[in-house]
């Protein structure tokens, strides 16, 4: 394995997320737990046959604990059946963390790895004390305010010809030659091999799905966490101009643009790259944030609900009733609130207001909650929105506070009402929605475009 005693044969261990096995391994023992989220496809077992790039890893060893992980449904990973969204991956993370023993680690994403990076910075302030972007996009998709996004068409071209050919060497071949022209012969072909390895064509598929749906631009501005944004001069145009957007969003974060051809780095720059990462980490390290964090704000899921006609009920059902409706309805909602790891910040008269760490989750238990409270007599209406929140003592503050709570008014009986930035956020989920238009919300600045949930 090189020079470096410490990455010599690095065993595979597994870390339990929910009902799956995350394949992953420690590598090294410098002063920096640095978490390294996989591209496109991996398979730790094989990372190190390949030169070019166990080179690369083995130089971030030399300063850093590195931590390396196969997502599921990819290498060595148990195999699953429909999409990971970015939330099940959060949770992957985390649980990888916490077996190996990491509780804040510095997190690097690359490619198709960088937008679930990006919201796991602003979900988990406490834990991520640094992030590295490399060659990522918040989104990949062309959108009307994202001008320089691959053209649907043209992506799905490209997932139908990866799913028919994958396992073909030439195909593999050709892969290689785009991501990483500076491979030598003999990294390329081992790469071939890895890939090969790393994947199914229907993980391919599946993989494809829910990247072409993922959408992260939302988060860039609630990321409190000293970031570094890294891309090679002539990489795509999505990559490019997407880490410029990125870099333009997130307070403070420092762009670097490496002269090079390709997507990853390869024997021709890494040198390049490990510098920018070493020297970032350095200074990352000696800020006040990295020892104590600064986690007063971090980005959240926020759950309103109330009684549709709670006034007319409780006349109906006297003041005896009313009470004891609303003790069955509370335990329900707290039921559900705990089934779906939310957590309860307040609760005035019929109402409830409750946080939530991934929006699916939140999606779910409101869907929960209405359904429940049917069976009660009752009809709940309930509105969410993801956006950055500002902690103090047990109470959650912010502008995200008051927008969610608007959208839970504009919700009719038995709906569970969303805004843009939530639907954005659950790509991968299976969560089906209905446009509900463009809606001026009391006392929130411009309109905002609000979403029913029609099947979680």
């Amino acid at each position: 394995m090189g020079d470096n005693p410490h990455v010599a044969d690095p065993e595979t261990r597994y870390a339990r997320s929910g009902d799956v096995n995350i394949a992953y391994q420690v590598v090294g023992d410098g002063p920096i737990d640095l978490v390294y989220v996989p591209g496109f496809v991996s398979n730790v077992a094989m990372t190190w046959t390949v030169p070019d790039y166990a080179a690369y890893l083995r130089r971030l060893t030399k300063f850093c604990r590195l931590i390396i992980f196969d997502k599921r449904g990819t290498g060595m990973s148990d195999r699953v059946a429909g999409i990971a969204n970015l939330e099940t991956r959060m949770d992957d993370v985390r649980a990888v963390m916490d077996a190996a023993g990491s509780s804040r680690a510095a997190v690097l994403g690359i490619s198709e790895g960088g937008p679930m990076s990006t919201l796991f910075a602003a979900t988990y302030p406490e834990r991520t004390a640094a992030l590295i972007l490399l060659a990522t996009s918040p989104r990949v998709l062309w959108a009307p305010d994202f001008p320089f996004g691959e053209r649907e068409e043209e992506y799905d071209h490209w997932t139908r010809q990866a799913v028919e050919r994958w396992g073909s060497p030439e195909f593999f071949a050709e892969l290689v030659a785009g991501f990483a022209p500076g491979y030598d012969e003999e990294s390329r072909a081992a790469m071939g091999e890895y890939l090969g390895q790393s994947a199914s064509p229907g993980a391919i598929a599946t993989l494809d799905a829910m990247n072409k749906q993922m959408d992260v631009r939302h988060v860039l501005p609630s990321i409190r966490v000293p970031t570094l944004i890294l891309s090679l001069t002539d990489d795509t145009h999505v990559v490019v101009q997407g880490s410029r957007y990125m870099a333009d969003r997130i307070p403070g974060a420092r762009l670097v643009e490496i002269p090079g051809r390709g997507h990853i780095p390869t024997h021709e720059n890494v040198e390049a790259f490990i510098g920018e990462i070493q020297s970032f980490l350095g200074r990352a390290s000696q800020a006040t944030a990295w020892q104590d964090g600064d986690h007063n704000r971090v980005l959240a899921t926020l759950l309103f609900t109330d009684i549709v006609g709670s006034t007319s009920r409780a006349v109906e059902l006297g003041d005896r009733g009313w009470r004891e409706l609303l003790a069955r309805h509370h335990e329900l909602v707290r039921g559900q609130l705990a089934q779906y790891r939310g957590q309860e910040l307040d609760t005035a008269g019929d109402g409830f207001f409750a946080r939530f760490d991934g929006p699916a989750r939140a999606i779910r238990c409101a869907r929960s909650i209405v359904a429940g409270v049917g069976e009660l007599g009752i009809d709940v209406r309930a509105g969410l929105h993801t956006g950055e929140c500002e902690l103090f003592e047990s109470k959650v503050g912010g502008i995200a506070v008051s927008i969610g709570a608007r959208v839970a008014s504009e919700a009719g009986p038995g709906e569970v009402l969303v805004s843009h930035t939530v639907k954005d956020l659950v790509a991968g989920s299976g969560i089906e929605f209905s446009d509900r238009g463009a809606r001026e919300l009391k006392g929130v600045p411009g309109e905002w475009r609000l979403f029913a949930v029609e099947r979680a």
